[in-house]
């Protein structure tokens, strides 16, 4: 199927990715939860400020077949919310690991990127179908 899941970032269970930034840490929904939803049409995102919890909701992405919560793969402080994606959905489709971050947060605890899964791994779970 062609996704891609690039190596230096690190990956939840839920599809949600965790990966370093100038401000902390990235995060956003991998390509194969992207190809699962379909056409999105609406993100929902925390406020700037906002602490949020490893593995608690912190938003939804709505899809023209569904609402998916989105559960944060790592505790932290909201340093930025992707404006661009909540106008244009669409950039989350095209482009989720660039252009189509959804948030950045300073981690509460750096050592929680150690207990997701790598790139590999990621891969092998879901192109494996387990």
């Amino acid at each position: 199927m062609g996704l891609s899941f690039p190596a230096e970032l690190r990956y939840a269970d839920s599809h949600e990715y965790a990966g370093p930034s100038d401000e902390g840490i990235k995060v956003g929904i991998s390509a194969f939860a992207v190809d699962q939803l379909g056409d999105i049409v609406f993100v929902e995102l925390p406020e700037v400020g906002a602490s949020i919890e490893k593995g608690s909701s912190f938003g939804t992405v709505e899809s023209v077949k569904a609402v998916e919560e989105m559960y944060a793969p790592v505790s932290g402080t909201v340093v930025a919310a992707n404006q661009a994606v909540i106008d244009t959905p669409e950039l989350l489709q095209n482009d989720p690991y660039q252009e189509g971050w959804l948030l950045k947060i300073t981690p509460a605890d750096p050592a929680q990127m150690e207990q997701l899964m790598d790139a590999t791994s990621y891969s092998a779970k879901v192109e494996g179908g387990s």
